[in-house]
């Protein structure tokens, strides 16, 4: 059966990024899949990371910088951009900063982003 969900759980991170996590671990339990909203402050970076899991970025305004095993890209609003399970990956954002929303397929879990120190 169908559900709706009425809020979303804000995860507070470092560095000035909000996450709104309408689905996953955290708001809902699912294990399944996360979709979370997330805004940056221009020239914010986090640490790379080698995930179990999939990610796929829909970016809704500004720009997501994404450094991976072939390269960096840009992603603009209205772009988007999948990681593969295992690939190494850095997201930071552009001059203006950056709101996008991000799947996760299974959900996020610190323990499985495996980010670098």
């Amino acid at each position: 059966m169908g559900r709706l969900i009425n809020t979303a759980t804000r995860i507070p991170v470092p560095g000035g990024k909000i996450i709104d996590e309408h689905v996953g671990r955290v708001n809902t339990g699912d294990d399944r899949v996360s979709i979370a909203r997330m805004v940056a402050p221009a020239g914010w970076s986090e640490p790379a990371q080698t995930p179990e899991f999939a990610e796929y970025t829909l970016v809704l305004r500004g720009a997501v910088l994404i450094e991976h095993d072939g390269g960096t890209d840009e992603v603009t609003a209205g772009q988007a951009f999948v990681s593969e399970p295992g690939e190494k990956i850095r997201y930071s954002t552009g001059p203006e900063g950056a709101e996008y929303v991000a799947v996760c397929l299974p959900a996020f879990s610190p323990d499985t982003a495996h980010r670098d120190e």
